[in-house]
């Protein structure tokens, strides 16, 4: 029997860095702004800007506590975390997706309040700091959009800015059309378009983080292809234990059992699987034991 781990290294310190840069640099910016925004809407009588303040805040909220899962997350592993902290990650991205459908939940109910016991809106201010609070946000979107692809905790923060930016696009559009018509009904109508816009995409956050809190399959992998494909290599007779998972949305993780063909080597068997499961999956951490045909393992039968 013989067991063998390939191991890769995807530049996880390297990118963490830049995302707590530009976490950092997002957390500031939103931080600054909350404040007059939560003044004006106050100030103005407008729901639509104290849903966008709600996302601002959410925003501003979202981003310290991503900033704190990477700095968290390079803790190194120990005897107690294994795999280190990163998955801390993964538990922020997924806070930041209940936290949106609270947000949009309690403007939806604030909302259609307002058409029942409507508030006069001042137009000009509500104008003013949508626009402040829109150019806020395209800085932030621009600095976090690097690192959007790569981690699913800097996506949640990324999408909390793009929510915000929507909806100061929505209160700017809301005052202008306030401002010629007088229609006040407007403003809620445009708070709850906000809330309707962001669940979607909250959504789709919140079901990729519970798949890998869940060790799930990761997200475009077939594992009967994956099953198939090592059952392709040369001297392979079985698969079975098969496991992949993710722990933090950047990689990929594999322990499997491979029954060889009697009077096989097992070391270029197992050499051939891990380029293949490189080329092929980008799977580039694998454990994979091989097992003799006449000693394999006992397997559970859904295996």
């Amino acid at each position: 029997m013989s067991t063998g781990h390939d191991h890769g290294d995807h530049g996880h310190s390297h990118g963490a860095g830049a995302n707590a840069k530009s976490l950092t640099i997002a957390l500031v910016l939103t931080s600054l702004f909350l404040l007059a925004e939560l003044a004006g809407a106050w100030l103005f009588h407008s729901l639509a800007l104290l849903s966008d303040a709600a996302h601002m805040f959410t925003d501003t909220a979202a981003l310290a506590i991503a900033l704190a899962a990477i700095r968290i997350g390079r803790r190194p592993p120990d005897n107690k975390r294994t795999y280190g902290y990163r998955r801390f990650e993964i538990l922020a991205a997924a806070f930041n997706a209940v936290l949106l459908f609270a947000v949009a939940a309690y403007v939806l109910y604030e909302g259609i309040h307002r058409f029942f016991d409507p508030q006069p809106v001042q137009s000009i201010g509500m104008l003013l700091v949508a626009t402040a609070g829109l150019a806020i946000n395209l800085i932030a979107m621009r600095v976090l959009a690097g690192g959007k692809d790569d981690s699913l905790n800097v996506k949640g923060a990324y999408l909390e800015v793009w929510a915000d930016m929507l909806g100061s696009l929505g209160v700017i559009a809301a005052a202008v059309l306030i401002y010629f018509t007088g229609w006040s009904w407007v403003d809620p109508v445009v708070a709850i378009a906000i809330g309707l816009w962001v669940l979607p995409r909250t959504w789709v956050l919140l079901r990729d983080t519970t798949n890998i809190l869940l060790q799930g399959v990761p997200r475009g992998i077939d594992l009967s292809a994956v099953r198939s494909a090592i059952k392709l290599v040369p001297d392979v007779v079985e698969v079975h234990d098969l496991h992949l998972w993710s722990v933090a949305g950047d990689d990929r993780s594999l322990t499997v059992h491979v029954v060889l063909r009697p009077g096989s080597a097992p070391d270029p068997v197992r050499l051939a699987i891990a380029q293949m499961l490189r080329d092929e999956f980008d799977i580039s951490h694998a454990a994979l034991q091989m097992e003799a045909d006449s000693v394999r393992c006992a397997a559970p039968e859904h295996e």
